[in-house]
């Protein structure tokens, strides 16, 4: 984290972390205190706009998927699969239209999201997150990141890059390509999996690990966060402990499906709130704009923008869940123990956000064996082609991404070219939720301090990073962009400024 800027006044003084750090994109934080150092207001600021939902007007429907995953480097099988889904819809072969791809398509598609959640997951967990849990939050800045890590615990690393290269492995032999994958098209897949890449992922080589070990190196993250949790237990529980209601895709029994399902929305009794088909979604959610970011704040138009708004990812999917299947026993067990630990309540502490994406880590490695061994993944009917008469000319697709849910919404003219898009993305859906995690942390570590030392600064990033968001996917905006040009004298005062 760079130094903040601190400006004081007679009312008071403004901090700033800028940048926000350790996370996918540009975002600064500005937190107000007043003249006796009571923190009065903090709010997160994301300051960089992407307008694919625009550039992709005019483009060919069959290229959303390839074009629109391009919006990240991180989640874009999620994008990839989330659009392919509303293609399905739009030429009439997707779940709104009665009819659904292959055994073996669909499969193949969840394979290579999994994939994706496992590094993904590892990546944030370990590089992002765990050196506060081996340093503390505020141990020295230049302990605190990868290096430091490797210093620490240099076989704990190599398991990790080790875990890392086979999730994304996966990715390759699925999607085709290490980052922007090929392989979905609308009515399914190019192309399965063939029982080489199948048995290489399974048994391993000379330099990837086999499926057994992964599963081995991904309860590291578990075991990291137990022995974090029995050291610092009230400070774990006990930060940032904020409301909102908690949303994802469930199946026919009420649990976690990370590629299709219905939409549920629990509170922190676990009532549900309410569930729907997710092609509903814009008739339920509205979203509230702020001048001070280019992201939204999405909430449900029942209850308003306060009561309404809703938490999505790791801590959301296992508040919403039952449980996992006998399939993934190890998971499931884990699953089990954070349900008993929250006394069968929703929890609302954000640290255990972390928890929850540990869990979900050991879950991915488990679903992908599972998959490994399924025979349907050699099938050879991939692509159902509907008659041309099925064409509905527009399409949703959700899936839950690594971060949380993610909507994909398209219409195409007769010609076949995109005339809207829209995205709704984990990290705009969290909106709300992080400014209040902003807000608690700014409270309970800053107010009424005389001095503000680095790690109270870094308290509050630790509350982001929890989220991983990823802000470049997230940023849209109402109206036009504006443009603002400032001219500096030398000592860097505003002597004209000029906005259209």
């Amino acid at each position: 984290m760079e130094d903040a800027i601190v400006s004081s006044s007679v009312k008071g003084r403004k901090l700033v972390i800028d940048p926000v750090t350790r996370v996918e994109g540009h975002g600064k934080v500005t937190v107000h205190l007043d003249a006796v150092n009571k923190v009065v207001g903090a709010r997160l600021h994301v300051v960089e706009f992407r307008g694919f939902e625009k550039f992709v007007q005019g483009h060919p429907y069959w290229e959303a998927p390839m074009f629109l995953q391009r919006i990240c480097g991180i989640c874009f099988v999620s994008h990839h699969l989330c659009g392919a889904k509303a293609l399905d819809d739009m030429i009439g072969v997707g779940y709104a239209g009665g009819k659904q791809i292959t055994e073996t398509a669909e499969k193949l598609r969840r394979l290579g999201h999994y994939g994706q959640q496992l590094q993904s997951h590892v990546t944030a967990y370990f590089y992002l997150i765990a050196p506060e849990m081996l340093f503390g939050i505020d141990g020295p800045p230049e302990q605190r990141n990868v290096l430091g890590l490797i210093e620490a615990n240099a076989e704990m690393v190599r398991r990790v890059v080790a875990l890392r290269k086979w999730g994304q492995e996966v990715i390759v032999a699925v999607l085709g390509k290490r980052m922007h994958g090929i392989s979905s098209v609308p009515g399914g897949v190019n192309s399965n999996l063939d029982t080489a890449a199948r048995d290489r992922l399974l048994n391993g080589t000379d330099d990837l690990i086999g499926v057994d070990t992964v599963i081995d190196y991904a309860q590291d993250a578990l075991r990291l966060f137990y022995s974090y949790h029995e050291k610092n237990r009230d400070m774990i529980d006990n930060f940032a402990v904020v409301p909102a209601l908690n949303m994802s895709l469930v199946d026919e029994s009420g649990n976690v499906d990370y590629y299709h399902g219905r939409l549920r929305i629990v509170d922190r009794d676990k009532n549900i709130v309410d569930e729907m088909d997710y092609h509903d979604y814009l008739d339920v959610f509205s979203e509230a704009t702020e001048e001070w970011s280019y992201m939204k704040f999405p909430y449900l138009k029942s209850l308003g923008r306060e009561k309404g708004s809703v938490r999505v990812g790791p801590l959301a999917r296992v508040n919403v869940t039952k449980s996992y299947g006998d399939d993934t026993p190890l998971a499931k067990a884990a699953l089990e123990r954070f349900h008993d630990y929250s006394g069968g309540k929703a929890s609302d502490a954000t640290l255990h956000t972390n928890w929850a994406r540990a869990i979900e880590i050991l879950h991915s490695a488990e679903q992908i064996r599972n998959l490994l061994r399924d025979p349907a993944l050699q099938g050879s009917d991939l692509v159902l082609s509907p008659p041309e008469a099925d064409w509905t000319g527009e399409g949703i697709g959700v899936v839950e991404a690594p971060r949380g849910t993610l909507l994909h919404h398209y219409r195409a003219d007769r010609e076949g070219k995109i005339t809207f898009a829209n995205m709704v993305v984990a990290t705009t859906q969290n909106n709300q939720v992080m400014n209040r995690t902003i807000a608690s942390v700014a409270d309970a570590y800053l107010s009424g301090k005389e001095t503000i030392t680095e790690g109270m600064m870094n308290a509050i990033e630790v509350g982001i990073r929890a989220y991983d968001p990823c802000l470049s996917c997230a940023t849209h905006a109402m109206g036009q962009m504006p443009l603002i040009v400032s001219v500096l004298d030398a000592d860097g005062k505003v002597v004209d400024e000029r906005v259209r």
